[in-house]
């Protein structure tokens, strides 16, 4: 059997819920299991097995959470235990500190300072959708990625699209 990786996490919180992103992309044949304190995640992609086993700093409710399997990676909307009344914010994910070093970044495009936050996590890319079946264009990719700002520096499409042209004008050839 070939060697197994550990698959790279991201994550981001509010008070009441953490957003797991599994970054890889084109997953194939994944077993997902969330309990109320850990995560098991065995998935195929580019051919590579990887698995992901965390213990959570503290517990989650996995009956209130969700995931979806996307085309560049797994994303879990994880609901904090309501046991846990003072909904606050974690200082890590894990339970061992040592692991969080080694697994765990933080997913700055959805990162928020405690005293900032006003609203939740946006989940639109977690929602609805029957499988793979009819996915649209970029721009609707582009649209269910949250905290993607304005994108590249400011460009739209457009300008991209136009600078690709006039590059593609100086280059060589008859």
């Amino acid at each position: 059997m070939s060697k197994v990786n550990t698959a790279p996490i991201k994550w981001a919180q509010r008070s009441d819920s953490l957003y797991i992103t599994i970054a890889l992309p084109d997953v194939k044949e994944e077993s997902i299991k969330l309990a109320d304190e850990t995560l098991k995640f065995a998935g195929k992609s580019e051919g590579k097995e990887y698995e992901v086993d965390i213990v959570f700093f503290k517990p989650v409710d996995a009956e209130g959470s969700t995931y979806k399997v996307l085309p560049r990676s797994v994303q879990m909307h994880v609901m904090k235990s309501k046991k846990d009344e003072d909904e606050e914010f974690w200082p890590r994910l894990l339970k061992d500190k040592a692991l969080e070093k080694n697994q765990v970044k933080i997913d700055w495009d959805r990162y928020v300072d405690e005293d900032e936050e006003e609203e939740g996590f946006d989940t639109s890319a977690l929602e609805g959708g029957m499988g793979m079946g009819g996915m649209g264009g970029m721009a609707d990719m582009m649209g269910g990625m949250g905290g993607m700002g304005g994108g590249m520096g400011g460009m739209d499409m457009g300008s991209i699209a136009d600078m690709l042209k006039n590059m593609g004008g100086g280059m060589g050839g008859a």
